[in-house]
């Protein structure tokens, strides 16, 4: 009987399964990351206030905490932040106890209640943020919870990030494949990735009135990971 005799694709296709070193090699690359940030001038602020009062009843302390923060939001509406721009972030109510100076097992006695309320205020105009905040305090608001900076549009400072972001991994990557003795293939794949966002810097304040308040800057970043092809 005469033995059957393979096609050549299908013998070539089986000495590639059996030996590895003959299949398809595995495509050379290099994986890097790249960073950039860019500073830019703020133009919107935040500032974060709150009313706390206390009162005998839960009722009293609720209400007496509404109509203050009804004359702090008044306040902000005629510094002229939008109604859109300001937004209650914290409501709270507590009781508050006696002190127990000697120790005793007996239980807490309530003697008041404690109503909180926190409201961001973002102001559009950073030059006004000052009088904005003398406005809140005047008006009752007792908490200053911090202030906070950003860019009302930041794409065009991003897409900048970005770019470098990219030529930041192409720096990288030459000098590893310099390095390691090959060249630098064209680019495979590309995705983006953290980055994105403001980090504000924190604001120096003062207590005095007119209160003065230095913008600073803040920064926009973009990450990128860029695969590369490699040749000999």
């Amino acid at each position: 009987m005469r033995s059957p005799v393979l096609p050549a694709v299908v013998l070539g296709l089986l000495l590639g399964a059996a030996h590895p070193a003959l299949a398809e090699p595995t495509p050379r690359e290099l994986t890097v990351t790249g960073s950039a940030t860019v500073d830019a001038a703020p133009d919107i602020a935040t500032v974060t206030a709150g009313v706390e009062t206390q009162a005998p009843t839960a009722a009293d302390a609720l209400k007496a905490n509404g109509a203050a923060m009804t004359e702090v939001l008044a306040a902000a509406k005629a510094a002229g932040v939008a109604e859109a721009d300001m937004q209650t972030s914290q409501l709270t109510l507590n009781p508050v106890f006696a002190p127990d100076p000697g120790g005793s097992q007996a239980a807490p006695q309530v003697v008041a209640y404690q109503a909180s309320n926190m409201v961001s205020v973002r102001v559009r105009d950073v030059a006004r943020l000052g009088g904005t905040i003398d406005a809140l305090t005047a008006a009752g608001a007792n908490r200053l919870y911090g202030v906070s900076f950003d860019v009302d549009e930041p794409g065009a400072i991003l897409d900048t990030a970005r770019q470098q972001a990219v030529a930041d991994a192409r720096r990288k990557a030459e000098i590893l494949a310099t390095a390691a003795g090959v060249k630098l293939g064209p680019v495979i794949a590309i995705a983006e990735g953290g980055g994105g966002g403001g980090v504000p810097l924190r604001a120096r304040m003062d207590a005095a009135m007119a209160m003065p308040v230095a913008a600073g800057s803040v920064s926009l970043g973009a990450d990128v990971t860029v695969v590369f092809g490699l040749a000999e």
